[in-house]
């Protein structure tokens, strides 16, 4: 598995797969933004949709 943080995709879910552990990157070329409402309007209204759990 890829360990190379990726400098412009900051992340402090240690517990996904795709976390650099050690350090708050993903470890991903890119990720996809996704919403869990219609209409976001806050932050809380969108996810992560690249997130997969990790066995950390």
């Amino acid at each position: 598995m890829n360990q190379t943080p990726n400098n412009s995709i900051k992340c402090s879910v240690s517990n996904c797969a795709h976390h650099c552990q050690g350090q708050n990157y993903c470890t991903l070329n890119e990720i996809k933004v996704g919403c869990c409402e219609p209409n976001a309007t806050k932050c809380a209204s969108t996810e992560c949709a690249s997130f997969q759990l990790g066995n950390h």
